[in-house]
């Protein structure tokens, strides 16, 4: 059966490797990452569609088990889509490819997303991987954020000859 894209609201994400920096788990020059994390009723729902999704190992035994789908940022075919929305929701901000490493540094207030899910077959394993297709991304502001945002107007050149 053919998996149709797959959006989710109000995710957490967990290992964010937008830069693809070199870490224990990613080769250097690696692939951008992160993981959304599941409640157990989100976990199995995924894993029955096809989906890698994986546990967390668990801190404290009297803790509910949590679990991690991990999701690829790609640029070879089709970039996603991510925006940045600040300004309490007035701003919005396109991210690049160039410039999508700064989500690993964000604080985030609310993340919605949609997951573009790639069936594949190697042997006698198949499975689905999780791609990411759009983000919104809304960024927590501190005060100086929210004061400093206010819109100048366009910019004006100054003569400085007068």
């Amino acid at each position: 059966p053919v998996i149709n894209d797959l959006t989710l609201r109000n995710v957490r994400i967990i290992f964010r490797n937008f830069a693809g920096a070199p870490t224990r788990f990613n080769a250097a020059g690696g692939k951008r990452t992160f993981s959304i994390l599941l409640n157990e009723t989100e976990a199995q729902e995924l894993r029955s569609m096809g989906f890698n999704v994986k546990a967390l190992k668990q801190r404290d035994p009297d803790d509910d088990p949590a679990f991690h789908l991990p999701v690829e940022v790609s640029y070879r075919v089709k970039p996603p889509r991510i925006v940045f929305i600040s300004n309490q929701g007035r701003k919005r901000t396109v991210i690049d490819e160039d410039t999508v490493g700064l989500i690993d540094y964000t604080e985030i207030e609310k993340i919605d997303l949609t997951i573009n899910p790639y069936q594949w077959e190697m042997e006698n394993a198949r499975g689905v991987k999780a791609y990411l297709r759009t983000m919104y991304v809304t960024i927590r502001e501190d005060e100086l954020d929210i004061e400093y945002a206010q819109d100048f107007g366009p910019e004006v050149p100054v003569d400085y000859e007068e």
